[in-house]
């Protein structure tokens, strides 16, 4: 083996995780944010017990579920080292086209429904991958430019016109409002999700190509990895769940309107890091991702029992979103420095 490839070899992670450190941190991370969704609630249920009503708990789980799918294909971005700011714009798109789509053919199936949805994100999304793969320009740009066009076509193509819920088959609004045993058809559809990238993540070469790239995209370059393939790839997923998601959005509200999907981003960038995601990259999971939302949504339901100003809401997820870069700071600097030290005693040995 060459001198290249036994640094290439020391330099990509063999797990998805990283370091066993950093591995070892994200597990307790993601056991704390449900010791802590645990906690909110039961605290809740002290001061009211009607949070734990039936009807409550389903709204805890179909609340958060469209943040989930998009969380799962912001995940895929941000352990690239980059972020998609463009999920909450389009989403809106999304929503109010496939309105438009029941206009026009108030027959259409829930399935091609759902497809054209996520047919409209797939192409902002490989906008959006290849700007940034090919042309090289940093995804915080280009995804903050993709927000302000989406929203300005947005604006042009709705031009104050909102979509009536009676346009709305009553075959799509029970998909996003009925229950299958008493859970959420939405949630389950966010568990589904999860459950697919999660198991491509930690089963598919691919997949795992994306946690060295954000490790070390030098490494991974000479590594072989077609590291532009594979952001183009996170980038175009991420944007054709940010579109299922609004045909859920649709589905679950059965009107839109040009506002709809505003301030998306923050929320599912905080889910996302809260959950555990190195905002630097390399690191994370879709589960914790998913974890994330649910405690944000969990609290924000404990703020609601307390009628405490909606304002707060944005507040506490944007000091939450702080506090996780913060701590992922914390624990990359003090696994560089152990890593350092391991590997200075090895050469000393």
């Amino acid at each position: 083996m060459s001198i290249i490839d036994d640094e290439v070899a020391t330099t990509l992670p063999s797990k998805p995780t990283g370091s066993p450190i950093l591995s070892r941190v994200l597990r307790f991370r993601e056991l704390a944010i449900v010791v802590a969704i645990a906690l909110v609630f039961g605290a809740t249920y002290l001061k009211n017990s009607q949070i734990a009503s039936a009807a409550n708990v389903q709204q805890l789980l179909s609340g958060p579920a469209i943040i989930i799918l998009l969380a799962v294909g912001e995940t895929l971005v941000i352990i690239t080292r980059n972020v998609d700011l463009s999920v909450g714009s389009v989403l809106g798109l999304s929503a109010y086209l496939d309105g438009v789509l029941f206009e026009h053919n108030p027959h259409l199936a829930v399935p091609l429904a759902l497809l054209a949805g996520l047919g409209v994100g797939l192409v902002c999304g490989m906008v959006n991958g290849v700007i940034v793969a090919y042309a090289r320009v940093p995804s915080l740009v280009v995804t903050l430019g993709m927000l302000y066009i989406v929203r300005g076509v947005d604006a042009i193509v709705v031009n104050g016109h909102q979509i009536d819920p009676s346009s709305i088959p009553q075959s799509f609004v029970n998909f996003g409002s009925n229950n299958v045993l008493g859970i959420p058809i939405l949630f389950i559809v966010a568990v589904v999700a999860v459950a697919i990238v999660g198991y491509a993540m930690r089963s598919f070469r691919a997949a795992r190509d994306l946690y060295a790239i954000g490790s070390n995209p030098d490494a991974a370059v000479l590594a072989g990895i077609p590291v532009q393939r594979r952001i183009f790839s996170a980038f175009a997923i991420s944007g054709a769940l940010a579109g299922l998601g609004g045909a859920l959005y649709l589905a679950q509200l059965a009107t839109v309107s040009s506002v709809a999907g505003t301030g998306y981003e923050l929320n599912v960038v905080a889910a996302v890091v809260v959950g555990g995601v190195a905002i630097f990259g390399g690191s994370g999971t879709v589960l914790g991702a998913a974890l994330g939302a649910l405690l944000l949504n969990t609290i924000n339901g404990a703020l609601d029992t307390a009628n405490i100003a909606q304002f707060w809401h944005q507040a506490i997820a944007g000091a939450m979103l702080l506090a996780a870069i913060a701590f992922d700071r914390f624990v990359v600097l003090r696994t560089d420095r152990v890593l350092r030290v391991e590997g200075a005693q090895r050469d000393n040995g």
